[in-house]
């Protein structure tokens, strides 16, 4: 037989002892860590399941999975033997990270909203809230754009302001008719 015949079975040989020599050494692992099992440590078992030692022999283990709740398994059926924090975490919802439970935002946002002084508060909500918009009153001193040529409103009579009314609305319309007929201002 020649060399190149050989091959595939030296390759498929070799293949087969690398996949048996892993899995002794996970089977191995799994060995010590059962072994290193103590009464007091959590576990997790193969199906699922977790719990508290409370005694190991050579070849079970007695856990106590609730109060008043003792259950006996094969020791090879302890899938992994878990830490004290991650058993806390898992089973109890302890996290060991967030000790400053202070520093987190309350449920209700009442504490965010209140202030020290009560007399600021009733006093802020009597007084009226300026959102930007000029009333009529404040802007009686000032020229506005539309009525660029017409006088301030006289409070005395009505027939001035009614003026005033007329000529905004005849400045208005100019504008628009200048817009709309295609005007040099529209350019």
């Amino acid at each position: 037989m020649s060399l190149l015949t050989l091959l595939p079975f030296i390759v498929l040989i070799g293949a087969m002892f690398l996949m048996t020599r892993s899995a002794k050494k996970k089977q191995q692992q799994a060995i010590d860590m059962r072994n290193q099992m103590q009464p007091g440590s959590g576990v997790r078992t193969i199906g699922g399941m977790y719990a508290t030692v409370k005694e190991v022999s050579d070849e079970t283990v007695l856990l106590d999975s609730g109060p008043g709740v003792e259950l006996l398994f094969a020791k090879n059926s302890i899938g992994a033997v878990l830490t004290d924090d991650e058993y806390n975490r898992i089973v109890h919802g302890i996290e060991h990270d967030l000790k400053s439970d202070a520093d987190a935002v309350p449920d209700d946002a009442s504490s965010l909203t209140e202030t020290d002084d009560d007399s600021s508060s009733a006093a802020s909500d009597d007084a009226p809230v300026d959102f930007g918009k000029k009333d009529a009153a404040d802007t009686a001193g000032a020229e506005p754009a539309d009525t660029a040529g017409a006088e301030p409103a006289d409070t005395a009579g009505a027939e001035p302001a009614d003026a005033d009314a007329d000529t905004a609305d005849k400045t208005k319309t100019d504008e628009q008719a200048k817009k709309s007929d295609g005007g040099s201002e529209a350019k």
